[in-house]
């Protein structure tokens, strides 16, 4: 099942399932998926299920609400305080190979392994343990809030300190943490865990700053597991719509170092992750980007994620914040 959330244009909030014909069939009783969610966890029944029975009211013409920009991230929290960003890296087979590039220490003749492949290895070797026990812990990086979230369709804006605003094309989890502590997936979705990749070159040390910037999800959340294997398409648009780079993307287990679970259970291990009533959204990592190829996207241009199962391509423009008049002062 696909979900989106979506506003009208007196900005009323609404969540609707994706149908066979491409239209949007509204959940009544729910302006969000969070008070769905919410709902379905203290009920003890799936969130499909309660989808199931609340359908009802018109359809809504899904490339519409696309062509107006009301579509939002397919999870969020009304208080964006209580939601966190996170992620993890160096999770996907391959992905060690750009970021040991950007950190490679070479002395002499003999060449060393960075930070960076000696954690790659180490989750090749005990990401994916099979005797219940916990795996090896990954790479793990904060985000942001729930403030930094944008939905399919609105801009990616880079601050105007940036030295790059560069697209990860990644499976995001959607969590929501119950009354009682228990983290609850709610299922997955596309995400753009936008990054500046020229501050991380210069000093891998500088990867938390790199990271504090805006994402998207979606457009829709689906729900179930993952599949084992994801294969999607990573593009970017010049203004005039051409694709200017273009490249395949994998995801899903068969293509990860570690399993799923095991990036969960080092993420929720932690008590102030299991704030009851906290939405989580969480990056799962990936092995393509275009600054790997030497492009630098340019203000106006777009990025494109799609992957088979997910619906609709994630969108996002890039801009840049105008510069600020004078240097942050504490008082």
């Amino acid at each position: 099942m696909l979900l989106i959330q979506f506003k009208d244009q007196r900005g009323n909030r609404y969540v609707g399932r994706l149908e066979q014909n491409g239209k949007v069939r509204p959940v009544s009783g729910a302006e969000s998926t969070y008070k769905l969610a919410v709902e379905a966890i203290a009920r003890g029944c799936g969130l499909k299920e309660l989808v199931d029975e609340r359908l009802h009211g018109a359809e809504q013409d899904y490339d519409q609400l696309l062509a107006d920009g009301s579509i939002l991230p397919p999870l969020d929290h009304p208080d964006p305080a209580h939601c966190i960003v996170t992620g993890t890296g160096l999770t996907h087979l391959g992905s060690a190979d750009t970021r040991d590039a950007m950190h490679k220490k070479v002395s002499g003749e003999i060449e060393t392994l960075t930070d960076s492949m000696k954690m790659f290895r180490m989750g090749l070797e005990g990401g994916k343990r099979n005797d219940g026990k916990p795996g090896i812990q990954p790479e793990w990086f904060y985000k942001g809030s729930g403030s930094i979230l944008r939905g399919c369709g609105q801009p990616l804006v880079m601050p105007d300190f940036s030295q790059d605003g560069g697209e990860e094309p990644e499976i995001a989890g959607l969590y929501v943490i119950a009354a009682d502590g228990t983290p609850y997936r709610l299922g997955f979705a596309l995400g753009n865990e936008f990054s500046d990749h020229v501050m991380e070159r210069q000093n891998y040390l500088w990867l938390a700053h790199s990271k504090l910037r805006q994402c998207s999800v979606g457009p829709a959340l689906r729900t179930g597991a993952l599949p084992d294997h994801v294969e999607g398409v990573s593009r970017v648009l010049a203004v005039d719509g051409r694709v200017r780079w273009e490249r395949p993307f994998l995801s899903g287990e068969a293509n990860m170092s570690h399993y799923v679970g095991n990036l969960e259970h080092h993420h929720f291990k932690y008590a102030l992750f299991r704030r009851p009533g906290d939405v989580h959204v969480h990056f799962f990592g990936t092995a393509t980007l275009s600054f790997a190829d030497g492009v630098r996207v340019q203000p106006g241009e777009i990025f494109e994620i799609e992957a088979e199962g997910f619906g609709r391509p994630l969108r996002n423009a890039l801009a840049v914040k105008p510069a600020p008049d004078a240097r942050i002062a504490v008082l």
